[in-house]
């Protein structure tokens, strides 16, 4: 039945879209007498912040009674994206990579504030025979997708090692897929290497014995980048700077929460991610995952122009970026 409800909603959205067309993105459709803002985000602990705002009601309490708050989850950066651009959601956590990406490419994108740190761990499949990073060569590894932000710190790594992919003449053999996945494509033995954010990491370990090559904390970037990254597009933040200001004011508050609640919160995202992907993480998963990533709202620029600069040299991007009018900190400082 939910599935079901959650289907119809969607249809609906569609339905608004089409009828749109031809018309500038809007930052809200009209439910009844309601303004409606949808956030989106992924089910994997950098994303808290959205479950936990979700949870305890953040955005309804900063956005008012006049505003019906929706949420909507994605697989990967590139459906968000697409949806950020046709304005099915307003606002959201996604990756920092599918942000910059788009951004390069003309999307009307902006920074508003982090999510998290951290989370990004690599994993070798138990009797892969994988031990250090240099036993990688030649191998097969999977990540969420092509580009996106967990790819670009794997390859940095390797790149600064010696050791590339076959995009761009090298050995290692890269394949995508959901993280949820993970576990069935270890044990098939289809892939010898993960990519993996947390928790999808804790449960390849926990679960599946896999080996930690690259952990979290030195991972390229691994404790600076931001992990997740708020963002809007820059349509919305001239035409209703008010509503973006109470978005991340939302955010903040759910951050402050995390941190000082860690426990409430971890019940929170096992609990949201169960809803999501119909698969429940133990305590035991969360506590580990939880030690790999920091929550906050404050961006690091420079980070994140290193980080586009490493995508334009492993290829990603075909033209070296500048950053500095992607990040628009008005709204955190």
């Amino acid at each position: 039945m939910k599935k079901a409800l959650i289907l119809l909603a969607t249809a609906i959205l569609f339905v608004g879209v089409l009828a749109g067309c031809g018309s500038s993105s809007s930052s809200s459709s009209s439910e009844g007498e309601k303004q409606v803002v949808t956030i989106g985000y992924f089910p994997n602990i950098n994303h808290v912040p959205a479950m936990v705002a979700k949870s305890e009601g953040y955005y309804q309490e900063q956005l008012g009674d006049d505003v019906t708050i929706k949420y909507q989850t994605f697989p990967d950066g590139s459906a968000f994206m697409n949806a950020l651009k046709t304005g099915e959601i307003q606002a959201g956590l996604v990756g920092p990579g599918p942000a910059m990406n788009n951004y390069t490419t003309g999307t009307d994108v902006k920074i508003i504030g982090a999510g998290s740190t951290g989370g990004t761990v690599i994993l070798a499949r138990e009797g892969s025979g994988i031990e250090t990073a240099e036993d990688i060569a030649g191998k097969t590894y999977i990540t969420p997708r092509v580009g996106c932000t967990h790819d670009v710190q794997f390859e940095n790594f390797m790149n600064e090692l010696g050791i590339t992919s076959k995009r761009i003449g090298g050995t290692m053999i890269h394949q995508t897929g959901k993280p949820a996945t993970y576990q069935a494509m270890f044990e098939t033995g289809k892939v010898d290497v993960a990519v993996a954010p947390e928790p999808w990491a804790s449960v390849l370990q926990q679960e599946a014995g896999a080996k930690v090559i690259i952990p979290a904390s030195e991972i390229s970037w691994g404790t600076t980048l931001p992990a997740s990254v708020l963002v809007a597009s820059g349509e919305l933040i001239e035409q209703d700077p008010e509503l973006v200001q109470k978005i991340v004011d939302a955010h903040k508050d759910a951050t402050k929460f995390i941190n000082e609640n860690p426990e409430e919160a971890k019940t929170i995202a096992i609990n949201d991610i169960k809803e999501v992907t119909d698969q429940e993480l133990s305590k035991e998963v969360i506590d580990s995952a939880w030690k790999s990533i920091g929550f906050t709202y404050e961006v690091d620029a420079a980070a994140i122009q290193e980080f586009g600069d490493s995508s334009y040299n492993l290829e990603f991007l075909t033209e070296k970026p500048d950053f500095s009018d992607l990040i628009d900190t008005q709204f955190i400082d």
